[in-house]
């Protein structure tokens, strides 16, 4: 059991942590050929990493930086990013994360919303600051990783560089699925409470002192990797395995090379891993559970089968990643059940009056720490956006955006997030159902689900489609294509009626953030309407009762 000293701060439990276990490997890259940085691998032990971290620390405080200072990283999932965030963080220092896949205009909003005092970029990510700065309205000094010269001095004066528990640490950017991105203000207490709560839970997650490796493939600019897994290898003295992306080729290898213990998931990673071809080294690993989020419930206990350890669905968001999740047997394996709220975090499921409603009966899910500290551990509001933050704890519960279901015994499954709900005639219809239906058609790669304007029904079911065979989109799709038909009638023996959709979409790809999550209010213009672009489908008359 991990607990948090009263107070502490990141450099507080990293240098204590790293005098405890000097030899011990804390961060590693798995070695890949191909990539441009450390081919051959690079494992960094808690000592060296605590003496990288002086240097820098010292390079920083002699140019000035302190609290009230923020640095943008733009710096792939290289080790060094949590050097840079270790060193800033100790002197009161915020981190702002950059998103390399982001568009200049994307990053360019955040430099402003953010109004970043410098930047530390690699140079092939160099282009994309130059290109945003065109942009932007505000400046700041950019200086290459690795540059030996002293950093610039920030653009304010610097008032103090003792960090305590509240101060801001990270600004992570919400994925903006919706619209524009909200700046989650995270605080020293919020990333190490995090990190503690991970390793606490115990079960089939139970997490040893100094002997686990965890594999985590997703960016460092998201919360998972850096703030969740890095905090809880850190307070355990355990090692990060920080891989470049996930790629479905390189996964075997990596985790058996790496004698990873534990490996973190997106729902995306299940079937693109099921997809590939039997490898050798598929079950010749020592890893003994995975963590993530939105595996396909029809193909979990396929996965387990194949792969020889468990999923442990889970869920969190930016705003509050104290996870919930059970890792108790036995488990709800193929259903979308992510575990019971716990000791330390209330939870309330609520209609559109913030009024509760019984078990089975599905909500929006509201949560607090407790009645007399409802936000503590939580994220500290969105940037120079008070009055979102006020929405978001209306009647001093956090509002999730979740739809969720309890059941009788008290377990939470996950329905869909609220703005993903498609009404129509009446009914309630979750694209995350249609999708995994969807998306367990054997030719199917990638399935988007989104509601339509219907002037009769008010909303209609529309699917967007990727294949696995591309060459089928260069034939003439219509209603009474083979793979159109094939798909319907698998719809149709597996959903409602009403749930299948009524407009189908064939496309090579949809957009998708750094951390493969489907945004769906890119897939089409702007204002609009689907059912009139090219392509499109409608399959209406063809929906059975």
């Amino acid at each position: 059991m991990v607990d948090l000293p009263q107070n502490a701060t990141i450099p507080d439990v990293f240098f204590d942590v790293a005098e405890r276990y000097p030899s011990h490997p804390f961060l590693m890259v798995p070695a890949n050929p191909m990539r441009n940085y450390c081919p051959q691998g690079q494992t960094l032990f808690y000592g060296q990493v605590a003496e990288m971290v002086r240097q820098l620390i010292l390079n920083y405080d002699q140019s000035g930086y302190g609290i009230g200072h923020r640095v943008g990283l733009l710096l792939e999932n290289r080790l060094e990013y949590f050097l840079h965030k270790l060193a800033l963080n100790s002197l009161g220092v915020c981190c702002v994360p950059l998103n390399p896949d982001f568009r200049a205009a994307e990053t360019a909003y955040v430099i402003d919303h953010s109004k970043l005092d410098l930047i530390v970029v690699i140079e092939e990510l160099s282009n994309q600051v130059d290109s945003a700065f065109e942009e932007s309205n505000h400046k700041c000094p950019v200086v290459l990783f690795g540059d030996k010269n002293q950093y610039p001095s920030p653009l304010t004066e610097l008032k103090s560089n003792v960090p305590n528990e509240e101060t801001i640490s990270t600004i992570l950017y919400t994925s903006g699925t919706t619209g524009r991105p909200k700046g989650c203000l995270l605080s020293h207490r919020y990333e190490l409470a995090s990190g503690a709560w991970y390793v606490n839970r115990g079960g089939l997650a139970n997490f040893g002192i100094a002997c686990e490796r965890i594999y985590n493939p997703l960016p460092v600019f998201h919360v998972n990797s850096g703030i969740l897994s890095f905090f809880g290898a850190m307070l355990t003295g355990n090692c990060q395995i920080q891989t470049d992306r996930f790629h479905p080729i390189r996964w075997f290898t990596e985790i058996n090379d790496t004698k990873a213990t534990v490996v973190h998931y997106l729902g995306v990673v299940v079937p693109m891993l099921l997809n590939q071809p039997s490898h050798a080294l598929e079950r010749q690993h020592q890893v003994r559970f995975a963590i993530g989020a939105g595996v396909d419930p029809q193909r979990h206990q396929e996965f387990e089968d194949r792969f020889g350890y468990p999923l442990i669905e889970i869920w969190g968001m930016t705003e509050m990643v104290r996870l919930i999740f059970d890792a108790d047997q036995p488990r709800s394996i193929g259903t979308r059940a992510f575990g019971r709220p716990q000791v330390g975090l209330e939870v309330r499921i609520v209609n559109d009056k913030d009024e509760d409603v019984p078990d089975g009966i599905s909500g929006e899910m509201l949560i607090r720490t407790n009645q007399e500290t409802p936000r503590k551990d939580f994220f500290s509001g969105y940037l120079d956006d008070e009055v979102a933050t006020q929405d978001a704890w209306r009647g001093g519960w956090f509002h999730t955006g979740d739809i969720v279901v309890r059941d009788q015994v008290g377990i939470l499954h996950f329905v869909e997030r609220r703005k993903n709900i498609i009404r129509r005639s009446g009914e309630n219809i979750a694209a995350a159902e249609v999708e995994g239906v969807l998306q367990a058609h054997p030719e199917v790669f990638q399935a988007a689900v989104l509601s339509v304007k219907d002037e009769i029904r008010e909303e209609e079911v529309l699917a967007c489609i990727v294949l696995k065979n591309s060459e089928i989109l260069e034939q003439e799709l219509n209603a009474k294509h083979p793979i159109v038909l094939d798909i319907l009638q698998h719809c149709n023996k597996a959903l409602s009626y009403y749930k299948v959709p009524g407009w189908l979409w064939f496309t090579k790809s949809i957009p998708t953030t750094g951390t493969q999550k489907v945004q769906k209010h890119q897939i089409f213009p702007k204002d609009v309407d689907p059912r009139g672009v090219s392509g499109i489908i409608d399959v209406r008359a063809m929906k059975r009762r």
